[in-house]
């Protein structure tokens, strides 16, 4: 007979992953539309969090969509935050992120000058899923971003790439498949580990001074995969597996990002690491 402790593993894991799923729930049906704090440009820091917080959607995502409970658990610690959409291609509406990314990383740039005029803050922190927590570090590297960002938090960001379970080690044995994808959907075709972009991104280390770095992973990952090339080395980065906070969450790529309130417990450490409490599966009631 297994242990009474083995019996109880898949129970407690059924029960976790519910949580995650109906807590925010409420909370993203109250916050479907953004409210003072969340894009409210009138929004000013507080002593307490004098950053603003600016999110950044992944490939296929939106200013929206993708933020509908994070968003409003930001919010509701006390911090400004807003939400920009990148890389929209013509004719496409709601899918965003698919445009060239270096210059959704311009993007990007254009938005973080308009958060912090209106602000007037000095810095903002950056928190972004998938290609939202990689693309910013191109603006960082290259765009002047570094002067202008404190934090960057990548929840599930595809930093080396993004083999999609390994679908793209085949993209050789289709002849041109590879050039189709670069003319439609440049983004995509930016993510391909080796590709010219991720080349230029990484050249030279993956940081860059005087920023803070956090990076989320799942083991459950299916998108930025293997889920350890999404890992940075530098002098300054916080790189953490879920499992290793909580053993029994569940989450994969999407749901680290929608409605993880375990992944967003550890994003508010990364915005103020001076107040951080532990993450355990307990932070899910948070």
């Amino acid at each position: 007979m297994l242990p009474w402790k083995r019996l109880l593993r898949p129970v407690a894991a059924l029960l976790l992953t519910a949580a995650v799923a109906v807590v925010p729930a409420a909370t993203a049906q109250a916050a479907a539309a953004p409210s003072s704090g969340w894009n409210d440009f009138s929004c000013k820091p507080s002593a307490d969090h004098p950053r603003p917080v600016v999110l950044v959607h992944g490939t296929l995502g939106n200013s929206v969509d993708n933020w509908l409970s994070l968003a409003p658990y930001l919010e509701d610690r006390g911090y400004c935050v807003y939400s920009v959409d990148y890389g929209q291609l013509a004719g496409v509406p709601l899918f965003h992120g698919l445009g060239p990314i270096d210059k959704s990383a311009e993007q990007l740039s254009t938005y973080v000058d308009q958060v912090l005029a209106a602000t007037g803050a000095a810095k903002v922190d950056l928190v972004g899923h998938s290609q939202g927590g990689m693309m910013p570090r191109y603006y960082l590297r290259f765009l002047g971003g570094a002067a202008k960002v404190n934090a960057l938090v990548g929840i599930a960001p595809d930093n080396h790439g993004a083999t999609l379970s390994g679908f793209t080690k085949l993209l050789p044995y289709f002849p041109g498949a590879e050039d189709l994808i670069k003319a439609g959907t440049p983004g995509l075709a930016d993510q391909i580990p080796g590709s010219e972009f991720l080349t230029k991104l990484n050249a030279g280390g993956d940081t860059v001074p005087g920023v803070h770095y956090t990076v989320l992973a799942t083991q459950y990952d299916e998108v930025a995969t293997p889920w350890r090339s999404q890992y940075l080395n530098g002098p300054d980065v916080r790189n953490l597996l879920l499992q290793d906070l909580c053993p029994l969450d569940l989450s994969e790529h999407v749901a680290i990002a929608l409605v993880d309130r375990i992944a967003f417990h550890e994003v508010a450490n990364a915005l103020d690491p001076a107040h951080a409490k532990a993450t355990t599966c307990a932070s899910v009631f948070n």
